[in-house]
């Protein structure tokens, strides 16, 4: 036989109160039913086409799904709850993702500033990855070493350094350090090991 304290009476007399309180000013305390189906239907992205991607801020590699509109518009993007690594779950960072594609800010066309030149100016695709490949090809140049000091060949160049990106998936990377080899380069590192 237990014996109640005036303590215990209190609070079991408080709580009730509360309870009662609670249900006489017409809140339904029943357990609510919401699945995520249902929820969708009322929401913007009702129809839209989901994608699954991957978050490019850092190394974890969370998944995201981006949900984009009959012309191909960005219009939402979230956690991927089925992904395996985050499992739905964002950084602050991740989770406005969205603003990368929906941004005003955002620069549509490639620019170039000029060396000792205090102003930008549009330039196309196609000067720009020829302008690229030529500083490259310079450097390489200026900086190939085909044998060390002892005569052995190496062909290297210690004139280029790459840091790769952690937005690159293991095919990706696999081709990037493909091409970096082949260049000769040496000081080849990765966002995930910095």
């Amino acid at each position: 036989m237990s014996i109640v304290t005036r303590r215990d009476f209190l609070k079991i007399s408080g709580v009730a109160a509360a309870g009662l309180t609670l249900s006489q000013l017409g809140f339904d305390l029943t357990p609510a039913q919401l699945h995520a189906a249902e929820l969708r239907t009322a929401l913007r992205i009702k129809g839209a086409k989901e994608t699954p991607s991957i978050c490019c801020y850092c190394s974890v590699g969370c998944g995201i799904l981006v949900s984009t509109d009959a012309k191909g518009t960005v219009i939402n993007t979230e956690g991927d709850p089925d992904h395996p690594i985050s499992e739905g779950a964002l950084c602050a960072k991740g989770a406005a993702a969205y603003q990368i594609a929906v941004n005003d800010n955002r620069l549509k066309k490639v620019r170039y500033r000029a060396p000792n030149s205090d102003k930008w100016k549009e330039v196309s695709w196609e000067w720009a990855l020829d302008k690229i490949a030529a500083n490259i090809k310079k450097s390489r140049d200026k900086s190939f070493v085909e044998k060390n000091k002892d005569g052995k060949v190496v062909n290297r160049t210690d004139g280029i350094a790459s840091v790769g990106s952690a937005a690159l998936d293991n095919e990706e990377c696999w081709l990037y350090q493909t091409f970096l080899r082949s260049l000769g380069l040496v000081y080849i590192e990765h966002q995930a090991r910095i």
